[in-house]
């Protein structure tokens, strides 16, 4: 949303070099929520989805407030620019952040302040939002209601107008008509951005900043933690000569990865980084003499994992990730994808068959198809040993199999639902009979106009 001008006293000049952006800290969101409730014509109520509440501070004072939320579901003008499949659509909207507020404070009228304020927070948010969720914004949207604004101050801070909206918002999975069209306006964060949403295949830069965790909030050395699932494997090393345990090495080993190392160097070089806490939590072995946890070096982590069981090890940590990741995701897709450049001796190419939570979009288990079948008989090792009791298990129509759906069912405790295409003739023209628009949610609901009670949050999603 664009400013809100309160003030009727005269616009001063003042520089604005000392101005700073940032998110608030946890005892201030009372006052920004009043601020903002109170003087922002929308009102407010809340944020959608994963939020970020920033403050514009001059001179030790309060100037504007900017709230940032969930991406519009679906809007025309934005999805035709980035060119994304709705799949594709589906896992990256999170990396679209909407600014759903945006206030200069009442009494604040200094020349220049909203576009620069802006402009210092589009600066920042992709790596605050990856220090808070995990993963960066790509682009930054928002929608301008000219009926009031002209959006003077995003174009002034490098926005994009792309068109205007239908006047149509989104609530509770429904769409309502309030007849006021706003323009959307749109910020490319980093390089790249349209590329990286569009593309079907991860990009590795986007991987490698997606794909960590946060340590302080997983279980590692507790009765249910990592070194609980790595306990039971195996140490194939000769006793003589041994100083770190394999259950530490190991626990070390996938700290380092799911802090983003992706070689033996970088996991060594992150077990060195480590401090005395995090090396005590691992289980590292302790130093008498000079009294301090001492993590293994990278030759050691390099010899012992060459030497270890990749398949133990890997139904381990599966297993200790879906039990972290399960009670915030009940639903868990199964996908299958070939490997660039995975081609070995014989020109065949990798093709794996992966579990990933939906929610979370954490893969907790791989598979490896073999080159003389298909996706549909690795159903079964892939999930095998995953404990996915209650869990709805989805599907593309390829595997919408009785073998499978019965497997799902009788043996792993689950549900499932899968796609009916016309592979299945007989299965889809059963379901054509039940005339399935009678059944909610239809195509009559989706288009129902009216408008709802209360003011939810004006995103004109389409």
């Amino acid at each position: 949303m664009t400013t809100l001008e309160l003030s009727t006293s005269p616009t001063v000049y003042e520089p604005l070099d000392a101005l700073e952006v940032r998110p608030i800290l946890s005892h201030e969101q009372a006052q920004w929520d009043r601020l903002m409730a109170s003087h922002h014509y929308l009102g407010f109520r809340g944020i959608v989805g994963e939020a970020m509440r920033y403050v514009a501070i001059l001179e030790g004072r309060w100037v504007a407030l900017l709230g940032w939320g969930a991406a519009a579901f679906k809007c025309r003008h934005r999805d035709a620019l980035i060119g994304w499949k709705p799949d594709i659509q589906w896992q990256r909207l999170k990396l679209i952040a909407n600014n759903v507020r945006f206030l200069i404070l009442p009494g604040v009228r200094i020349k220049n302040l909203a576009s620069k304020t802006l402009a210092l927070n589009t600066q920042r948010l992709s790596d605050d939002w990856r220090t808070a969720f995990g993963h960066p914004i790509l682009l930054a949207e928002t929608f301008v209601d000219n009926s009031r604004f002209k959006g003077t101050s995003y174009l002034a801070a490098g926005w994009v107008p792309l068109g205007k909206t239908r006047g149509f918002n989104r609530n509770g999975g429904k769409y309502y008509y309030h007849g006021i069209p706003k323009t959307i306006m749109v910020r490319p964060l980093g390089r790249n951005p349209f590329h990286l949403l569009a593309d079907p295949l991860p990009h590795p830069e986007l991987l490698a900043k997606e794909m960590t965790m946060n340590l302080d909030a997983v279980d590692i050395d507790t009765s249910k933690g990592l070194i609980e699932h790595l306990r039971s494997i195996p140490d194939p090393r000769m006793r003589r000569g041994v100083r770190h345990r394999m259950l530490s090495v190991l626990t070390v080993a996938v700290c380092a990865i799911l802090s983003g190392a992706k070689s033996f160097v970088a996991i060594g070089e992150w077990a060195q980084r480590s401090d005395q806490k995090m090396r005590r939590r691992m289980g590292c072995r302790f130093h008498k003499q000079k009294k301090l946890f001492i993590a293994p070096s990278e030759p050691t982590l390099r010899r012992a994992i060459q030497q270890i069981d990749a398949v133990s090890v890997d139904n381990a940590i599966n297993n200790w990730l879906l039990q972290q990741t399960s009670s915030r995701d009940d639903a868990l897709a199964i996908d299958g994808k070939t490997s660039r450049g995975s081609t070995n001796r014989q020109g065949n190419k990798t093709h794996l068959l992966s579990a990933f939570l939906h929610k979370q979009g954490v893969v907790i288990a791989q598979q490896a198809v073999d080159v003389k079948s298909n996706e549909i008989t690795a159903v079964r090792p892939l999930l095998a040993n995953l404990d996915i009791a209650g869990m709805v298990v989805t599907a593309d129509a390829m595997h919408t199999q009785t073998d499978t759906a019965r497997f799902l069912v009788e043996q792993k405790e689950a549900d499932y639902l899968f796609t009916v295409k016309d592979n299945q003739p007989t299965l889809k023209k059963d379901i054509d009979i039940l005339k399935l628009e009678s059944f909610p949610p239809s195509a009559r609901n989706m288009r129902q106009r009216s408008r709802p009670t209360g003011n939810p949050q004006d995103l004109d999603q389409h």
